[in-house]
């Protein structure tokens, strides 16, 4: 690493801690904190949901996918689209009916507030659970880069990103969120157009590519085992989707913070198109690797385009590389901060305590994230003592996470829309056994390796079903229970 790249990286850290302290000057109340006073532009709102969705998983995992198989992962981010269509339609226009902060709000008018607080819970169990993966993931080029240890990158980035979030709340959150953006993305176009320059350009590596299956995009055949399949990514990805964007406050609180429902809708529809461009230029960066012959087997998935990155990357370019991929690295951390935070303060503490003042809501909500930010650091070291050994590209693991709780989440909105006869205590009750069935799924292969044999054949289950089949457990043991229950219908 030379001079000039330490530079460029160090320049970068310097302007994210000084947009969030610029961007403090002016907040009064939680609203400003949480909500950016519901006045940010569509178009940053959008950018802002692509780098937070995204983060450094994609940069680092993505083009391990890439290499090592074809391009049928792109099969769900389209998916995601018609899931974010799906959301657009029925689910925004209920966010924008009255002053609700969170996600949650809705579901205290349909179920009441101990709903809305074990709802919450879930999410908040989500987010931390998901986003530890992703920070892990973000540290791994760090360490590589510095010669550091993993923990010790963990510790830093966070350290730095911790600082900003603190400051400057979501507002500093979403314009760091278009900055990083525009770094990686920079970053990863500069990557394809050098690896496929040492394939012997990009129309070689195409060839090859073609020649070798590796640009096959659908993938037409039905299982249930077999991880990217057409119906498997579309149905999978558009649940998937409707689950994070329609009732994950990480995203919902993005959307609440622009100027109308149109814009909304603007930014979480052109936030699908850009996801897929997105997630297509680094499978390709993936694919031109491969074709250089720069992805062999015996280098784990999640290391494959930080060492394309350290080995091959001219000076100024590898420091910009690296600081995109700590930018997105750091986009999930002040993203997740920042959501939990407002989850907390507001689903939990002011519901419970009564509390409707902004400028104390304001001073919870800043002691709230200074305490995440210290959960999540720890949840990443923890995920990387959970991974050692491990060869499952971080992504995979980070949504099949996310999955767990996303099920349940979904579930309820649906089940508020469908069923009057349902109860909140019938949707609690729904929540936990759909939860719990789903960690036994998402963990049945490694339970069956220590000797629960019986779990062999769920543990081949492919993780895009993960949420379509939470979904279905969910709505079913509600209505199931409401029926038992014997009760009459709510109002």
């Amino acid at each position: 690493m030379t001079p000039l790249d330490l530079a460029v990286i160090a320049a970068y850290f310097i302007a994210t801690v000084g947009l969030g302290l610029w961007l403090s000057r002016d907040q009064r109340g939680s609203g400003d904190y949480f909500l950016g006073a519901r006045d940010l532009p569509a178009w940053a709102v959008m950018l802002s949901i692509v780098a937070t969705e995204t983060s450094a998983v994609t940069v680092i995992s993505t083009p391990a996918l890439g290499a090592r198989g074809d391009l049928t992962f792109l099969q769900l981010p389209i998916g995601y689209l018609i899931g974010r269509l799906g959301v657009s339609l029925w689910l925004l226009p209920g966010y924008f009916r009255g002053d609700q902060e969170t996600a949650y709000t809705r579901l205290e008018t349909r179920f009441g507030p101990a709903t809305r607080r074990a709802l919450s819970l879930v999410f908040l169990i989500t987010r931390f659970l998901g986003d530890g993966v992703r920070i892990f993931a973000g540290a791994i080029p760090l360490a590589l880069l510095t010669d550091w240890s993993i923990p010790s990158a963990i510790v830093v980035m966070s350290v730095v990103t911790i600082g900003y979030t603190w400051f400057g709340g979501i507002k500093a959150v979403i314009w760091a969120d278009v900055i990083q953006l525009v770094v990686y993305l920079a970053g990863g176009i500069a990557a394809l157009w050098i690896a496929s320059s040492l394939a012997g350009g990009f129309g070689e590596t195409l060839t090859l590519a073609g020649e070798a299956g590796k640009l096959r995009v659908f993938n037409p055949s039905f299982s249930f085992t077999a991880p990217y399949t057409l119906l498997g990514g579309l149905l999978g990805g558009a649940l998937l989707s409707a689950a994070s964007h329609g009732t994950d406050h990480l995203i919902v609180q993005r959307l609440l913070a622009t100027r109308s429902l149109r814009d909304a809708r603007v930014a979480l529809i052109g936030s699908g198109v850009v996801v897929i461009a997105q997630f297509l230029l680094f499978l390709l960066v993936g694919t031109a690797l491969w074709a250089a012959q720069l992805a062999p087997e015996t280098t784990p998935s999640n290391e494959i385009f930080g060492r394309f990155v350290l080995s091959h990357l001219p000076s100024g370019l590898r420091g910009l590389v690296i600081a995109g991929i700590l930018a997105a690295a750091m986009s999930t951390i002040s993203s997740s901060i920042n959501a939990l935070a407002s989850s907390l303060t507001h689903d939990w503490y002011a519901s419970l305590t009564g509390e409707r003042d902004p400028a104390k809501l304001l001073r919870v909500g800043r002691a709230v994230s200074l305490l995440w930010g210290t959960l999540l650091t720890f949840g990443a070291l923890g995920f990387h003592a959970f991974t050692t050994g491990n060869d499952t590209p971080a992504v995979v693991l980070a949504l099949s996470i996310a999955s767990v709780t996303y099920g349940a989440l979904l579930g309820a909105y649906i089940l508020a829309g469908i069923s009057r006869r349902v109860t909140g205590p019938d949707v609690i009750l729904a929540a936990v056994v759909t939860v719990v069935i789903m960690l036994v799924t998402v963990f049945s292969a490694r339970l069956a390796t220590a000797g629960v044999t019986i779990l062999t054949p769920l543990g081949t289950l492919a993780w895009p079903w993960y949420v379509p089949i939470g979904t279905t457990i969910m709505v079913g043991v509600a209505l199931v229970a409401s029926r038992l229950r014997g009760g009459t219908a709510s109002a």
